[in-house]
């Protein structure tokens, strides 16, 4: 038996055809569905989501420095006991020889009760730019998380385009299999009931040929049920869905229309439209902001505001003199205004020099996607089209090839072709129309992926 095809090339096929997971509905799902499913459901964006309440977080820090900042310390504690005056044995007053009182470690009058509180409240007047600048930098933070928000959708709703149309390619690969199962079965049986007649029309190696193409079909139609079960496994894992059974809206894959938009077009939408685009021009924003914050750390804080001071030690005399700070028996409040500056020239020169590192990183970055971003619409916009006449040869050959494998079919029913020539048109049967089902595949997620890169995808 001429066997044009080797058993691994086959397999090969069928695993190509299911190189992504995808997901359904209740009733009948849509591609449109399942990915609005997928984008309510995926926790990776929602991980996305939460880096950029993260930012928003350091935007309302940075605006809430600028604003009033209080402090308070209060605290209880216990002191020694005092009676009595400031002169020695507790004389309020003395005309000579006067001395003070030097008990104050004596416990002679007990202890007593402390209780203090020291408070301020102050707002910076004037930062020399650096609150504004750690505002703008902030502000440009939350623009860049907002388009890994973004990134992440397009990366969720590729897949499950890969998802959606790998089931479909799995399913049809399934019933081209087991039509062709059907006929070599059919085949067999004619040469069973030839051989036990001994009409002479078939021999014994055509039993053996159709037995041995028929374990070959039964191969790979298994392997192809296990993949459409693990697709339809990975579209619910996508999707989020619960039900046994899904069946999609798509009875059969089919390509999707050309798109009619230019090269260059296509070019210009991802210029205008790509996220990276506006992560890399907030992100410059942003560096360039810390660099402007980082120089404006070598220069002051004024501030203004009110502080004061509060004692009360219930079984101590109060000491009232203007002279003399009594640390246990004291109310004291004042306005103020005061400058505080932090200086540390060492440390201050590497955090500027390492926002410029970044800053220049991000215009290298920038640089690169300029170039890089339209190749990689130009990459997907040239396979698109080579895919799209593929799709169009690779259906005429399948369509010629089933006529082939009809026609040897019948012949063979006639006793006019021997088995392995029916076997060889279908093999090449098979050949065609798999690799229309893989032309298929590819050119939609070839179209979804050049939507993608250009931006517009969602």
């Amino acid at each position: 038996m001429a066997m044009k095809l080797h058993a691994s090339r086959f397999i090969g096929l069928w695993v190509m055809f299911v190189s992504s997971f995808g997901l359904q509905a209740e009733d009948k799902l849509s591609l449109e569905q399942a990915i609005e499913m997928a984008l309510a459901h995926d926790p990776r964006i929602e991980e996305k989501q939460a880096f950029v309440r993260q930012a928003e977080g350091l935007l309302q820090e940075a605006k809430g420095s600028e604003g009033f900042r209080y402090s308070v310390d209060s605290f209880l504690a216990l002191a020694t006991g005092l009676d009595g005056g400031f002169y020695d044995g507790g004389n309020d007053s003395c005309s000579s020889d006067c001395q003070p009182r030097d008990d104050v470690y004596d416990f002679d009058d007990g202890l007593s009760l402390w209780a203090g509180l020291t408070f301020s409240i102050v707002k910076p007047l004037a930062t020399f730019g650096r609150l504004e600048s750690y505002q703008e930098a902030a502000q440009n933070n939350i623009a860049v998380k907002q388009q890994d928000v973004t990134l992440q959708r397009d990366e969720v709703a590729l897949q499950v385009v890969k998802a959606y149309y790998g089931y479909l390619t799995a399913r049809d690969s399934r019933l081209l299999l087991e039509d062709t199962r059907r006929r070599l079965e059919s085949a067999l049986d004619l040469v069973d009931g030839w051989l036990e007649d001994d009409s002479g029309n078939a021999s014994q190696s055509d039993k053996y040929a159709l037995e041995a193409g028929l374990g070959l079909i039964d191969n790979f139609l298994a392997e192809s049920i296990g993949l459409e079960k693990i697709a339809m496994a990975g579209l619910k894992f996508l999707t989020g869905h619960e039900a046994d059974l899904i069946e999609l809206e798509e009875r059969r894959l089919q390509p999707l229309v050309l798109p009619e938009e230019s090269l260059q077009e296509w070019i210009d939408l991802a210029l205008a439209n790509r996220a990276e685009f506006k992560q890399v021009e907030a992100g410059l924003a942003a560096r360039r902001a810390l660099v402007a914050a980082s120089r404006a750390e070598t220069k002051p804080i004024v501030f203004a505001g009110v502080a004061g001071s509060l004692a009360f030690a219930p079984e101590r005399e109060s000491l009232d003199n203007p002279h003399v700070y009594d640390p246990f028996n004291h109310a004291a409040a004042s306005p103020l205004i005061g400058m505080r500056w932090q200086l540390e020239k060492g440390a201050q020169d590497g955090r500027i020099a390492q926002a410029r590192a970044e800053l220049e990183a991000l215009v290298h970055k920038a640089s690169f996607a300029r170039d890089g971003i339209p190749f990689q619409v130009r990459e997907s916009y040239y396979s698109m089209q080579a895919k799209h006449q593929s799709i169009a040869s690779m259906r005429k050959s399948s369509r010629s090839a089933r006529r082939w494998m009809i026609a040897a079919y019948s012949d063979f029913e006639a006793g006019l072709e021997e088995a392995d020539d029916i076997i060889n048109a279908l093999q090449v049967y098979v050949l065609a129309y798999a690799e229309y089902l893989r032309a298929v595949n590819d050119f939609n997620n070839l179209v979804s992926k050049l939507k993608s890169v250009s931006g517009v995808f969602q």
